[in-house]
């Protein structure tokens, strides 16, 4: 028999996990929610960063994706133990700056836009959905705690990225964006 660890753990069959810091928890509490929700959106634009997009976009997008890491894992902590207060290094800026440059490339919006396309900008409206969730998610654990309130403004930049991104792919390959 091999000694290599397995997978499963059977620790959560109950429906218990523990979070970072050892304190176990149901898996349908608000912190979980909102770390899973996290992990769904990271996986969504690991689908969008799959298809054939340019490299740029790509790089970003993979960047992004160690950025929801870093939010998952701080909603994952304990913060009701003082020494599990983490820092981190959750910024705007770069997706501010990514947006602008973009969004200079576009006709300005005078109206909604219908979700569609094609699959690469149906996939970015869905993740733009799941980024939303998220952020509603996150404000249900938000505390006094820095590390969270900077988790929930990136996730709102990350939504209006992902909008600019539908915009940007619809112009790209020539689609006409349906407005209403």
């Amino acid at each position: 028999m091999s000694n290599k660890n397995k997978i499963y753990t059977k620790t959560g069959d109950l429906g218990m996990t523990s979070i970072i810091g050892g304190r176990r928890v149901l898996k349908n509490t608000p912190q979980l929610e909102a770390y899973g929700t996290i992990d769904e959106l990271n996986s969504y634009i690991g689908l969008i960063r799959s298809q054939d997009i340019d490299a740029h976009t790509k790089d970003f997008l993979l960047k992004i994706q160690n950025d929801l890491f870093t939010i998952g894992a701080l909603l994952a902590t304990d913060y009701t133990k003082q020494s599990n207060k983490q820092k981190n290094n959750i910024n705007c800026k770069s997706l501010e700056i990514e947006i602008d440059n973009i969004d200079e490339n576009l006709s300005q919006l005078k109206s909604f836009i219908i979700p569609g396309g094609n699959t690469l900008i149906s996939y970015c409206h869905i993740a733009r959905c799941i980024c939303r969730r998220a952020e509603r998610k996150i404000i249900n654990v938000l505390d006094d705690n820095q590390s969270i309130n900077d988790c929930l403004k990136y996730i709102n930049r990350l939504s209006d990225y992902l909008f600019i991104l539908v915009r940007k792919f619809h112009k790209d390959l020539n689609i006409e964006e349906k407005l209403i």
